[in-house]
């Protein structure tokens, strides 16, 4: 099976000398941003080496182009200031986990090595994101498998978590919520930078897309005694090494 290498990437490590502490999975350029942009930051804060893997390009979209979504992306991952990010060449609107998507991903996973993977949530009205779930999980899987084709050495990363960008309206019950009330405004920031999604052709008199946003983590936040947070599920028992831990 020929498995296709994400553009600009070298195929040795991947432009990641070290393993990632994280590897966020996200099906369009901006899902990241949107489901765990705090998240994102907060590890990095802490020191984490962070990676973000985005498997299609996003496009077409009504106002966007695949040159534009492209510097949006790289606007973006500049206020995150993440350490590695790539596209995995897919295709958008009829992303599939295919026997070949599924290589190519795995590929992925044991050149960044990334202990911890964050997919989008199970449940969503979007096909492209249950999609990319599905894939996900399979991919992992395949990660490990020695006499395989695949790139680098057999890698099976411990831990999954799922974060929340869905199309759906409901209010699911998470594992976890973050607490990311430090970090709102660059997340703020970093999901603005995806203007030809969010603002252009948007109608501006508030609530705007992003005041809704708000507004959804304000909730998150008080649910946990806090200004601001964010959702994360889990389809397996959380482990904690203290109460120490828990907000």
């Amino acid at each position: 099976m020929e498995i296709p290498v994400p553009e600009g990437v070298n195929g040795e490590t991947f432009g990641s000398p070290e393993p990632l502490d994280a590897l966020i999975i996200a099906p369009h350029p901006d899902d990241a941003e949107l489901g765990m942009g705090g998240g994102i930051l907060r590890m990095l804060a802490d020191g984490w080496r962070v990676g973000v893997l985005d498997l299609t390009s996003g496009e077409p979209t009504p106002f966007g182009t695949p040159e534009l979504r492209r510097a949006e992306t790289a606007a973006a991952t500049e206020v995150l200031g993440l350490t590695w990010r790539r596209n995995l060449g897919l295709p958008n609107r009829s992303l599939q986990a295919t026997l070949e998507a599924r290589a190519a991903l795995a590929g992925v996973m044991r050149l960044t090595r990334a202990r911890r993977l964050f997919a989008p949530y199970w449940v969503d009205a979007h096909p492209d994101h249950v999609a990319a779930t599905e894939l996900i999980e399979a991919a992992r899987f395949w990660s490990k498998l020695t006499k395989t084709g695949l790139p680098g050495e057999p890698w099976h990363p411990p831990r999954i978590w799922y974060y929340h960008c869905v199309h759906l309206k409901l209010v699911p019950q998470p594992a976890f919520v973050l607490d990311i009330s430090d970090w709102w405004d660059r997340k703020a920031q970093a999901i603005a930078c995806f203007r030809s999604q969010f603002e252009t052709g948007r109608d501006p008199t508030p609530p705007t897309f992003l005041d809704r946003l708000r507004d959804e983590a304000a909730f998150w936040g008080k649910s946990i005694g806090t200004r601001y947070g964010e959702p994360y599920s889990s389809r397996e028992p959380l482990g904690l090494a203290g109460f120490g831990s828990l907000v």
